[in-house]
């Protein structure tokens, strides 16, 4: 496992345990409405395109495009030093909502919106995975 000490670890609260097990198992979960039939990211103890309170948690494609990027050139601290550059990118899910990740396994000069692309997990610890995502290949 690589290095993660100094980086900003997430610390799972009651709305988004579920989504950081997924994490663990390299699946990523979504809540759904059942009151609307909506997706909705970032987790939270109410639908936010209807305000019901009746979701549940889904397991999702993980695929989705780039709408928005940025090739971050200098690291916000020194544990993100050697990873330099990386791209910071709004992600339109199929389900609908939209999540800022990495996108990696690109250089990020090639990053184009509209790119196709598809999540992977990175395990920060026994507890933490992070969801990034890579360029989808065709036929995938």
């Amino acid at each position: 496992m690589i290095d993660h000490s100094g980086k900003s670890f997430p610390v799972p609260t009651p709305e988004t345990e579920v989504y950081w097990e997924g994490c663990r198992e390299h699946q990523l979960r979504l809540q759904y409405c059942n009151n609307c039939g909506q997706h909705q990211f970032y987790p939270r103890i109410i639908c936010s395109a209807c305000m019901s309170n009746d979701l549940k948690w889904v397991d999702v494609s993980g695929e989705g495009e780039v709408i928005s990027f940025t090739i971050v050139r200098r690291p916000v601290s020194e544990a993100y030093k050697t990873e330099v550059p990386y791209v910071v990118a709004l992600i339109k899910l199929l389900e609908g909502p939209t999540m800022m990740s990495n996108v990696v396994g690109c250089d990020p000069e090639a990053l184009e919106i509209g790119m196709p692309v598809s999540v992977q997990f990175q395990d920060w610890s026994e507890q933490i995975s992070i969801p990034k995502f890579c360029p989808k290949i065709a036929g995938d």
